[in-house]
């Protein structure tokens, strides 16, 4: 998980807010902690959490640990969660010498432990329901889905201190979907107190798992409505210079399918991404016109402002503060098929994490990437892979 050399501490412009976001995505978030451990390393500090299913469950174990125990505390939740439910895993130096072989024996092995979730479940995390949940007659919403989460409550109430999440140290928030009214609802702790259930409610997802009970209603994974919570971080209000690193399991962008894996992968790619760049450029878009209101009311005397109705009205809408909002967005890798999101093996594990560490390294190489945004909108985005791709496209035009 160490690929390449660690950076030095480094020093930030003065933003008001530093937050971590973290989409859905089942096995592959521990990309999510590979990123974390990174920014860990370049001493950034954050103020704001905010997650959906898998990037909820990585926010419960960042936030209810103390920061010099949260890496830790993030590998010993994936390495539980990696482990059979029943039978003895391969010890892991044999399962990485096999994994480190080639594409096709990775592709045997991937499949092979995502066949083995669906039938035995994971340790620390979700097992089979026995009986099978009724098709037809009726039952209990509580047991309505083919694995049984008790397990993760006790692992999320082992590696997690809630007393420090409910702290106030640093704001947290995760999304889930009111399963009796359909609305999309951030559970946060600056306005309720966060249990383990309020986690596992971000990641119920269906038929998989069950709707968690909270308060008398029923909650599903926040994935079904919006796999992406970054507005739920830009839309706070007041609004203060914010530096957002966005951490995308699944990328929008990918080649057409040649066969029915393909297909099926590519609409789990499609489906979870959640527009991510069209919810970015739609952020941008508001706040330019906010910079352009605040702009014009600078040129307009203040007694002029104090008594013009529409000038009180434009100023409630006008903002100078700026983002900036750093992508990490996953890269499938060429023996991944439909059920990455599933395939909680150990090496897969560790690779993923290390290419979540390899990426925040190279994003955080480059200091320009972290500067206070200057342009007339007051937002930027940077994307390390995006960049290195019109980097090379120029070169070849050229």
């Amino acid at each position: 998980m160490n690929s390449v050399d660690r950076l030095p501490q480094i020093v930030l412009p003065p933003y008001e807010t530093i937050a971590l976001v973290l989409q859905g995505g089942g096995a592959l978030g521990a990309y999510q902690a590979g990123v974390f451990q990174g920014l860990h390393e370049a001493g950034i500090e954050l103020h704001c959490l905010s997650g959906i299913s898998i990037g909820a469950l990585n926010t419960a174990i960042i936030a209810g640990n103390p920061p010099h125990r949260r890496v830790e505390r993030l590998l010993e939740f994936w390495e539980t969660i990696c482990q059979p439910t029943v039978g003895p895993p391969l010890p892991p130096f044999i399962e990485q010498t096999l994994f480190n072989i080639n594409d096709t024996v990775r592709q045997a092995m991937s499949a092979a432990q995502a066949g083995r979730a669906l039938v035995y479940g994971q340790n620390g995390f979700f097992r089979p329901r026995f009986p099978p949940p009724p098709s037809i007659l009726p039952g209990d919403p509580a047991t309505a889905s083919y694995y049984d989460t008790a397990a993760l409550k006790r692992t999320l109430e082992e590696l997690c201190d809630f007393d420090l999440i409910n702290s106030g140290a640093m704001r947290v928030s995760v999304g889930a979907v009111n399963v009796r009214s359909g609305n999309f609802v951030y559970f946060d702790n600056s306005e309720i107190r966060l249990r383990a259930e309020h986690f596992m409610a971000s990641g119920a997802l269906p038929p998989a798992f069950a709707a968690v009970e909270i308060d008398g209603e029923r909650y599903w994974d926040g994935g079904l409505v919006s796999n992406t919570p970054l507005a739920q971080v830009l839309d706070t209000r007041p609004q203060k210079d914010t530096l957002v690193f966005q951490v995308d399991l699944w990328s929008a962008r990918g080649a057409p399918p040649t066969n029915m894996s393909e297909v099926s992968d590519r609409m789990k790619d499609i489906r979870y991404s959640s527009r991510t760049r069209m919810i970015t450029e739609r952020l941008r878009w508001d706040q330019y016109v906010r910079h352009v209101i605040q702009h014009v009311l600078d040129k307009v005397p203040e007694d002029v402002r104090a008594g013009d109705p529409y000038c009180l009205m434009a100023q409630e809408l006008a903002c100078a503060k700026r983002y900036n909002v750093i992508h990490l967005i996953y890269r499938n890798r060429p023996y991944e098929k439909h059920y990455k999101d599933f395939q909680f093996g150990l090496s897969t594990m560790r690779e993923h994490w290390s290419s979540g560490l390899q990426d925040i390294r190279r994003t955080l190489a480059d200091p320009s990437r972290l500067a206070m945004p200057d342009d007339a909108s007051g937002f930027v985005t940077h994307d390390v892979h995006r960049e290195e791709i019109e980097r090379l496209m120029g070169k070849e035009a050229r």
